[in-house]
């Protein structure tokens, strides 16, 4: 399946858009490469464009001014969407960087094409609510993940939401799950005993 292929059923799967929604948006969708490192979006611009991930990952995270410590936010790999939502949809700067950890493809769509789909299909305006509700579902859970689970239940979610992911990034980007990794191997080499 081509990238467009791989974004139309995206896009139906995560909506219900249609063959006939997508084709309103079909030349509005540009494509983009990027090299592992180059940023899809800089702490303090603002974020003018939706993508839609056919083939590596990224990752927002922030710098810790006191520490120079990088903490990730959040990840986004292949047939997912990457964006600053935040910045996206209010079109202010970023609070954080967005960042290719590996080669990558997107497809990206524009804010002011996606905010006139909005306006012209109801269709259109169904994918921007769900798109608002996934974003908050989503930021919900990493908050509630650091409340109320351990860092092993943070990791097995980790592999669950990427399943690919440590084949693509190195394990030095997910300092936090150094250890956590290593005593969940641990407890489960114990369980199968």
């Amino acid at each position: 399946m081509d990238a467009i292929g791989q974004l139309a059923f995206a896009l139906n799967h995560f909506a219900g858009l249609t063959e006939e929604d997508f084709k309103l948006s079909e030349n509005c969708w540009l494509p983009k490469n990027y090299k592992k490192g180059e940023f899809y979006n800089l702490r303090g611009t603002v974020c003018t464009y939706f993508g839609f991930i056919v083939d590596g990952v990224f990752r927002s995270y922030t710098i810790d001014e006191k520490t120079g410590e990088e903490k990730n936010v959040f990840l986004y790999s292949a047939n997912g969407f990457v964006v600053s939502f935040k910045s996206f949809i209010n079109q202010i700067p970023c609070d954080y960087h967005t960042q290719a950890l590996t080669d990558a493809s997107i497809i990206f769509i524009r804010y002011t094409d996606l905010f006139s789909l909005y306006n012209r299909s109801h269709s259109w305006e169904k994918f921007g609510r769900l798109l608002a509700q996934e974003a908050f579902n989503i930021t919900m859970s990493r908050i509630e993940g650091f409340i109320l689970k351990s860092p092993e239940e943070r990791y097995l979610d980790l592999i669950k939401q990427h399943p690919d992911i440590f084949n693509n990034v190195p394990l030095s980007y997910f300092f936090v799950f150094r250890n956590s990794r290593a005593v969940f191997k641990q407890n489960q080499k114990k369980n199968f005993r």
